[in-house]
């Protein structure tokens, strides 16, 4: 059986941000350590490691026609990513890795010159629901405010603009 469009949206999310590693050029190593829906985490997770979640203040949606089953919504996510803290400069490591998350994603914004985001944009889904666009937020890097000592953290928003096919959410 096929996945929900927003779950499949996720998963291409998921490979693009695991494309920060070595073989890319990159300096972290976020292969098999990028998760969705995940927001409790322990001592034997991987660092770094990068969560992706649904902002917990989705937007209102837009009214639609009756009579259409298409809809063009936002969808608003949050990328949060977790570093072993550096004791001297506790956010240094999180900016790296944000700055590394935001440039595998700013290069699937304009993929195509902008018409096929993750891959699921109109060049690749003429018919039902695609992603028309990808905007990245500016972000927040913090140290850990529970353990001081071990990890920090940046939040980074991501707004999707979809169309949906509503009345088949697996197109």
């Amino acid at each position: 059986m096929a996945d929900p469009f927003r779950l499949t949206v996720l998963q291409a999310l998921t490979t693009v941000i695991e494309g920060v590693n070595p073989d890319a050029g990159f300096q972290h190593d976020l292969r098999g350590s990028v998760f969705r829906g995940r927001s409790v985490y322990g001592d034997n997770d991987p660092l770094p490691m990068v969560s992706i979640l649904e902002h917990p203040d989705p937007p209102v949606p837009a009214d639609t026609q009756s009579d259409n089953p298409m809809a063009t919504r936002e969808w608003h996510l949050l990328v949060q990513g977790f570093t072993k803290d550096d004791m001297v400069h506790p956010s240094d490591a999180s900016y790296r890795l944000k700055a590394e998350v935001e440039t595998v994603l700013s290069a699937e914004r304009t993929r195509e010159g902008g018409r096929n985001p993750l891959g699921l944009g109109s060049v690749t889904r003429r018919n039902g629901s695609q992603v028309l666009e990808m905007s990245i937020g500016v972000g927040t890097v913090r140290p850990s405010d529970e353990h001081p000592s071990y990890f920090g953290f940046f939040w980074l928003p991501l707004r999707l603009r979809l169309v949906e096919k509503l009345d088949d959410p697996y197109s």
